[in-house]
């Protein structure tokens, strides 16, 4: 008899977002005339920017061409495309990173979970509390964890609470930890981190032989000037972080999928025997032995988002998020309900009322407003009491469901 990996009979029921479709799904069976709309998933609506999909056009006629066609790509990713993201995206920001520590990848949940595979299972990992699941449920199936706890938390790694009264931005461990899980602008809670912050974990890192894994996929969002927007920006952190990045949501590449992941030559980490080992390399041998690369007509349309009419529609994309993020923030704040985020992300984190918990006002939304949020709680213990909406959505849903939940 085949065995199964143990470790997936560790996770608790359900992936937050498959619970909250079975919600919806029963809903719907049992009012099929609502109109719902949904501002949980962080999916976005509007469509791609015209510089990208002329330039996949064009990549497809190529494509039928003898002279244009192309085959496997690299498994780093085309060296056009590097090139590109290191001059725009760190070189332009005084960050020293050169294309060949950039590896273009189908999705920054895929490499911010695939990265363990070079990692060993006797570190000590920490995440923030609430935190994007996907931190979390890929180190329980590589057993880095042991059973979920009553609280929900699973035993075997070092949560970090974060909260109103923190800004919801993590303090510092209080026993060396030896990867740290970092999203900067937050998901869930839309937070930001000033430079002295992240100096702060960046010193850390270095003080203690330490890895940041920084997800920096909502970098775009970011609004204020005096905010990083990559971990690179700090001094020392090519020693000690991996950032990820994605095309998902700046450009709309959630349904076509680019990505790419930042490994500094300069990281090292220890052999079993305390020789240091090379991440850089055993990052390329993985990709090149797992991965067989994004394809040719996906990375030419990433590389036309670097084009100044690519640079301009991009712009235009985020600025519509973040009005949609505007009218949510001062729509519910004018509820009396304490909000947070959607200044510098596309998410707003909602304190519930009244004292009821995520899921209550969860179900309250979707049955009363017809409207679907994110329970904090599906984020980790710390995230009970809060409720995630999404700005990514038309202005008309955003202003109706806005409408919807003033009525309640």
């Amino acid at each position: 008899m085949v065995q199964v990996n143990a470790n997936y009979l560790k996770l608790k029921a359900g992936y937050l977002f498959p619970e909250i479709s079975r919600r919806i799904k029963t809903f719907l069976e049992n009012n099929p005339d609502s109109s719902l709309i949904r501002l949980g998933i962080g999916d976005v609506t509007e469509p791609l920017p015209s510089s990208c999909r002329q330039a996949m056009k064009a990549a497809i006629d190529e494509m039928g061409t003898v002279e244009g066609f192309h085959g496997y790509g690299p498994e780093q990713g085309y060296s056009w495309l590097r090139e590109a993201i290191a001059f725009n995206d760190f070189k332009a920001n005084g960050c020293d990173i050169s294309p060949e520590e950039i590896f273009i990848s189908d999705g920054s949940k895929c490499d911010s979970s695939n990265i363990l595979d070079i990692l060993g299972s006797g570190n000590q990992i920490a995440v923030t509390d609430p935190v994007y699941p996907v931190y979390v449920d890929s180190n329980v199936m590589a057993g880095h964890t042991e059973g979920a706890e009553a609280s929900g938390r699973y035993a075997g790694l070092t949560y970090l609470p974060i909260n109103a009264s923190n800004g919801f931005v993590a303090e510092l461990p209080k026993e060396p930890v030896d990867i740290i899980y970092l999203c900067f602008p937050n998901n869930p809670t839309g937070a930001v981190a000033s430079k002295d912050h992240l100096k702060d974990w960046v010193d850390y890192a270095n003080t203690n032989s330490a890895l940041i894994l920084f997800d920096a996929a909502y970098e775009a969002f970011i609004q204020d000037e005096n905010i990083p927007h990559s971990i690179y920006e700090i001094d020392g952190a090519r020693n000690c972080a991996i950032e990820f990045r994605s095309f998902s949501k700046n450009a709309g590449f959630t349904g076509t999928r680019c990505a790419f992941t930042v490994v500094p030559k300069t990281l090292k980490g220890k052999a079993i025997d305390g020789s240091d080992i090379d991440l850089w390399s055993l990052w390329n041998r993985r990709q090149s032995t797992k991965f067989n690369g994004v394809s040719y007509i996906v990375q030419r349309g990433a590389m036309a988002a670097y084009s100044q009419q690519g640079k301009n529609e991009i712009k235009d994309l985020v600025n519509f998020y973040m009005k949609n993020a505007a009218i949510i923030r001062k729509s519910i704040s004018s509820f009396g309900l304490d909000v947070y985020g959607g200044e510098n992300a596309p998410y707003v984190w909602i304190k519930t009322p009244m004292g009821i918990d995520s899921w209550q006002f969860f179900d309250q939304l979707l049955e009363k407003a017809n409207v679907v949020g994110t329970p904090g709680s599906g984020f980790g213990s710390s995230g009970e009491g809060y409720l995630r909406l999404s700005a990514f959505n038309s202005r008309n849903n955003v202003e109706t469901a806005m409408q919807r939940i003033a009525r309640l």
